[in-house]
């Protein structure tokens, strides 16, 4: 096996982790960190499949990418400290005051 490979592997295992960290765990902070590590996971895939080809596109793909995650984590954070200031809990399912009844 080969470095591409093992590190193609590696992605795969950390995106696999990311999808139990989701379906597993009930706090919303945890929730947020399976998906930075699934968007982390598909990052290093898209770098290293654009370093078998010449030019920069994946990379440049790869550092938006980034950018996107860092965004998502700031605004998801801040929701995630609002919601837990006003109901007290971080479990998204001891929420309910938005949901129908009747």
């Amino acid at each position: 096996m080969n470095n591409t490979d093992f590190i193609f592997y590696l992605g795969v295992l950390l995106f696999c982790c990311g999808l139990m960290i989701i379906f597993t765990k009930k706090n919303a902070l945890l929730i947020l960190m399976g998906i930075e590590l699934m968007l982390n996971a598909a990052n290093l895939n898209l770098v290293l499949f654009n370093s078998q080809q010449s030019g920069a596109e994946g990379q440049l793909f790869g550092l938006f990418v980034i950018l996107i995650a860092v965004c998502e984590a700031a605004v998801g954070i801040a929701i995630i400290l609002r919601v837990y200031h006003y109901y007290k809990s971080a479990v998204p399912d001891q929420i309910n005051d938005l949901k129908e009844h009747g």
